[in-house]
């Protein structure tokens, strides 16, 4: 059984659109993807540098961009659709268009405006996040709780996000769990906390004006890992996710428990395969980064199976 896997926000890196870009119906995609973000999607994708694409504005819609651009390079090279997909964070606004709850430019009109209220949240104080690895999760737990943070990613692996403000971070930096790394991540927010709720009413009145379709594909949720029963819970569990932890530990839990033997990160695969190594045993795994990976990505599919 195949799943597909969409990243999150802080996988993007600069010039990672540039190798997709020599197909000429890729970057015509590219082109009306980049009238509904309202950016210039080619140029972010090639040329801007890393501080410019970390923006909450730019990172969020560049992503869901070209996780969708290479899953429609994949399906145009004749792989079966998957049977299963989920996303991390920002994420799974392009599993929602893999599963067709939404179509591209849904997912993009509504990830425009996510990226647009998250960063205005962020601005009000300086917020972020950092990796803890390692450690027991009672100790690591413990600590995030005692410097006031909140575990805004749990990923599994020994691997949980803390967020907060600055000042806290670097109290957890100063005094981590035992056995455990603090790694500063790039991101501009304290994503999934409390500091979002001031985005949550305008991220659910952009998702009031969208009709989803119920998944032709099972869509796992970040909130508890369960499949999306339908369309509008999914929107709903989508506007929600913007305050609240994002649980791809459980994700990957229900994945073992469907079956899944196949995972294929969509671009910029790497991060959520890393991950599988730890979380997914025996599962099989290829990250797509450019359309070299693309040949890859197809005979795991056929192998791994999913469905026309």
């Amino acid at each position: 059984m195949l799943a597909l896997l969409c990243p999150g926000q802080g996988a993007q890196t600069p010039g990672m659109l540039s190798p997709w870009l020599d197909d000429p119906a890729l970057r015509a995609r590219l082109d009306r993807y980049a009238e509904v973000t309202e950016l210039d999607l080619v140029a972010l994708g090639t040329t801007a540098d890393a501080e410019t694409i970390k923006d909450t504005r730019v990172a969020q819609p560049l992503l869901t961009a070209a996780s969708l651009l290479s899953f429609h390079a994949l399906l145009d090279g004749g792989s079966a659709r998957p049977a299963a997909t989920a996303g991390h964070s920002v994420g799974e606004l392009a599993a929602a268009a893999v599963a067709g709850v939404l179509t591209d430019e849904q997912a993009l009109l509504l990830v425009r405006e996510r990226g647009r209220a998250m960063a205005d949240a962020a601005a009000a104080r300086p917020t972020g996040m950092s990796a803890v690895v390692g450690g027991t999760a009672e100790e690591v737990a413990e600590v995030i709780a005692r410097h006031g943070l909140s575990a805004a990613n749990v990923n599994g692996g020994g691997q949980v996000v803390a967020a907060g403000t600055l000042e806290q971070l670097e109290a957890l930096a100063a005094d981590p769990p035992g056995r455990a790394r603090v790694i500063p991540l790039q991101v501009a927010g304290a994503f999934h906390t409390e500091h979002m709720a001031p985005a949550v009413a305008r991220v659910r009145e952009v998702a009031a004006s969208l009709t989803p379709a119920d998944p032709a594909t099972t869509l796992l949720s970040n909130a508890d890992g369960a499949p999306v029963p339908d369309g509008a819970e999914a929107l709903s569990r989508i506007v929600t996710q913007v305050a609240n932890p994002v649980r791809w530990d459980l994700c990957c839990e229900q994945l073992l428990a469907l079956g899944v033997t196949g995972v294929v990160e969509l671009c910029p695969g790497g991060v959520l395969t890393g991950l599988a190594r730890r979380t997914l045993p025996g599962v099989e795994t290829v990250a797509i980064k450019s359309p070299d990976d693309l040949p890859a990505a197809r005979e795991l599919m056929t192998r791994h199976g999913g469905t026309r």
